[in-house]
């Protein structure tokens, strides 16, 4: 298999929803691929399916729910269910526990996850948005250092590129929950 076809499935075994982040980079790094450039490939292809899940869940459920009893049952029971038990925790911890949601690397956990869970209780793209890429970028170094080893990680963040970026965007983020926190409490 040519490196092309390796980075491309390394990129869609990514962006599946049940293996993520956990299949793509352990694939990409037996084919010898560079830790970076499975990271890399590995998140753009977990966060592929996110924004087609926020914005366009709605839309379809809503058009389900008018069109067949079946659905209309279902999904109202499973959202008056879920918001009802879960609701609380989630507005008094938004993004932030949507993030921590998102960078468990474990069996039902991640970005299409989080991007339903998002949809579902209703958390404002500008808020689920950030907060599911913080939380992939942190499965994608969990995953990593797991697949590679902790010195592999410590070599990758010697990039300054990749660490002045992890720094600016972990930056935004605590500006984005204060803002997102403040506006919760008013």
């Amino acid at each position: 298999m040519g490196n092309l076809q390796q980075e491309a499935l390394v990129f869609f075994l990514s962006a599946l929803p049940i293996g993520e982040l956990r299949a793509g980079i352990p694939i990409g790094l037996s084919f010898d691929l560079k830790p970076w450039l499975v990271y890399c490939l590995a998140v753009l292809g977990n966060l592929a399916p996110v924004l087609p899940i926020l914005f366009f869940m709605e839309p379809v459920s809503r058009w389900l729910m008018e069109h067949s009893q079946f659905f209309d049952r279902v999904l109202g029971g499973l959202f008056e269910k879920t918001r009802v038990k879960h609701g609380e925790r989630i507005e008094r911890y938004g993004a932030i526990a949507l993030i921590a949601f998102v960078a468990i690397p474990s069996p039902g956990t991640g970005a299409w996850t989080g991007s339903l869970v998002a949809w579902l209780f209703g958390i404002k793209h500008r808020y689920a948005i950030p907060a599911i890429v913080v939380g992939v970028l942190i499965a994608g170094v969990i995953v990593i250092s797991i697949s590679t080893g902790a010195l592999t990680v410590f070599r990758f963040l010697e990039n300054p590129i990749i660490s002045i970026g992890l720094l600016t965007l972990l930056g935004l983020m605590v500006i984005l929950f204060k803002r997102y926190r403040n506006r919760n409490n008013q």
